[in-house]
Formats: structure tokens, C-alpha cells, sequence
């Protein structure tokens, strides 16, 4: 069982319908899918690899040699109690956003990333609106929702993750499960280290590393504006012993200040106590119950949210 390999550009051709389903399909019975031919240059996604990798390697990695979490997880080993390291991610991470610091020292990442970002927004737009399409809403719907109106005011984040080699890797996770807090997340992934899995029908299943692709994965916030039509997926990273893992995701998520509801038009279409299963809710307030219960269920975060 694979993940759906969606090929992007058909959505301007004969195939157009059939591809609309497709994405529908991954939306709905997946939560993840991948998508090729998505029109941002490879040589734009090989200089992405290429800056990511240096900054990395002589930015970060001497760093995390000397982590808390490193030296946490040597300490385990020499105990030999056979515990796992609970609550450590083994990832080094950093965010880049148009607000914070940028690391300096790798020739060309800022500018590349710039330009990525750029094509990375410009493609989650466009995956918003084959999704408003898909679930017959008006075109613009979820970015208007997710900007609180017809600014720009939605967050756009870039999380640039590496996952080491762990010399024991069944004691530590590369990343805990869980599901996204916000919208639509654009991944780009290692295309040769796997490590990522979702959760499927109650069994973990490989996001096949593909070169060049991006992977979709639905946030809860998607799932609150299809009132549950469209649905987050648990998932999670294995660390890996031999070769260090390079992730870079992107978020599209609402503005803190922005309102989230099911589309009116989606609540008509259920029965009166599925209408009501997703409160009305300040997307800030939102993630101050997720910074508490990222790795728990997400079914009460929707209940503890205060209602609008």
C-alpha cells in the first residue's frame, strides 16, 4: 500500500476531472498524497537540497552532537534499563519565516530559500483551490478564511528539519505522531532516507521518498473548514541509523487572528448532530491547546477550543 502519486500538470488537460478525483481521494481517504509535476523547477528544488544539506552540516550538526538529547540518550544506553527516550524528538530543526533570523553562514540559502518559499506559496494557493473546488465551495474560500478576509494576513513557515543518524534508533523517535495544527503543509522531502509514516487504517505506512515530488498533508484546520469531509492523518518519523533524513516543510496556516468554521454550505449537507461536531474558533486560541496536546488526540482539542 503506497500513498497516491498525483501528476499536477494534468489538471490543465483532457485528464482534468480525473485528476480533481484523485485529489479528492487523497484528501478524503488518505490525508497525504504526493504530487508531481507540480511546475516548481527542479533546478530550484536541487539548489534547495544543496544549500539545506551545507547549512546543516556546518551549521547545526556540531551542535547536535552536543544536545541535551544526545547526551540524554547516551546516558539511557549506558543504563541499559531497555527504556525509550519519551518526550525527545532526535531532529535538529529550525523555522524560517519573513519576521525571524535566517541562518547567514551557507552561501546562497537565503536567497534560494526566498525563491522557494515564493514558489511554495504560490502552489499551496493553488492546491487550496482545487480543494474549495472539490468540495463545491466558492474559488478563494479556504484562502480567504485562513487570511480572516481578503488581505494577507495568513502565516506562511518553512520548517527545515534533519534527522541524524542514531547510533540506537529503536530507543527515540525521529518525530513523535501527530497531527498538523493548521492548514495545508507542503512537503519536501529526502528523496532517497524514508522515515516518515502515516497512520492507515490502523497500520503505519511508508511515505515513499520520490525525488522531486512535494507531499500534500491535510492540518486539522482543513478539517474543521470541510467539518470533517477532508481529514488530518496521524504521522510520524522513524529515526534511522545509517544517513541523516532532510524535511523541509511548509505551512499554509490561518492568521492567529482569523476565525475558523465549517463552511456553512458543507454544514448543510449533514445531519444535525454531525453539523455540530467542529466549534466556531479563533485559530490563536486553537494553538494555545495545541502547544499543550500536540502528541495527544485531537478529537478534544476540537471540544477544548473555546467556541466563538
Amino acid at each position: 500500500m503506497a500513498i497516491p502519486v498525483i501528476d499536477f500538470s494534468k489538471l490543465s488537460g483532457e485528464q482534468r476531472a480525473k485528476t480533481m478525483a484523485q485529489i479528492a481521494n487523497g484528501c478524503e481517504e488518505w490525508g497525504f498524497f504526493q504530487l508531481t509535476n507540480h511546475g516548481i523547477p527542479e533546478e530550484l528544488l536541487d539548489r534547495v537540497k544543496k544549500v539545506c544539506s551545507e547549512c546543516y552540516k556546518h551549521e547545526r550538526e556540531g551542535c547536535f552532537k552536543e544536545s541535551t538529547k544526545a547526551r540524554m540518550l547516551n546516558d539511557l544506553v549506558e543504563k541499559k534499563s531497555g527504556e525509550k527516550l519519551e518526550n525527545v524528538d532526535w531532529e535538529d530543526v529550525f523555522l524560517l519565516t519573513e519576521e525571524n533570523q535566517w541562518p547567514s553562514e551557507t552561501p546562497g540559502f537565503k536567497e534560494t530559500m526566498a525563491e522557494y518559499r515564493c514558489e511554495l506559496k504560490k502552489l499551496a494557493e493553488k492546491v487550496m483551490e482545487v480543494m474549495d473546488e472539490n468540495l463545491s465551495l466558492p474559488k478563494g474560500y479556504i484562502k480567504k478564511a485562513f487570511n480572516g478576509g481578503d488581505g494577507d494576513n495568513a502565516f506562511f513557515g518553512t520548517k527545515v528539519s534533519h534527522y541524524p543518524p542514531c547510533p540506537h534508533p529503536e530507543m527515540v523517535n525521529g518525530l513523535r505522531a501527530h497531527t498538523d495544527a493548521g492548514g495545508v503543509i507542503l512537503l519536501f522531502q529526502d528523496d532517497e532516507v524514508g522515515g516518515l509514516q502515516i497512520l492507515k487504517d490502523e497500520k503505519w505506512i511508508d511515505v515513499q521518498p520520490l525525488p522531486n515530488t512535494i507531499v500534500i498533508n491535510i492540518g486539522d484546520q482543513i478539517e474543521v473548514l470541510s467539518n470533517g469531509r477532508y481529514k488530518s492523518v496521524w504521522h510520524r518519523v522513524l529515526a534511522t541509523q545509517y544517513r541523516t533524513r532532510r524535511s523541509i516543510a511548509s505551512f499554509y496556516n490561518p492568521s492567529l487572528q482569523a476565525t475558523i468554521a465549517p463552511a456553512p454550505e458543507l454544514m448543510e449537507e449533514l445531519n444535525h448532530e454531525a453539523a455540530h461536531a467542529y466549534p466556531k474558533f479563533l485559530f490563536s486560541d486553537y494553538m494555545s491547546v495545541y502547544a499543550k496536546q500536540k502528541f495527544l488526540p485531537k478529537e478534544p482539542r476540537f471540544h477544548a477550543v473555546k467556541a466563538v
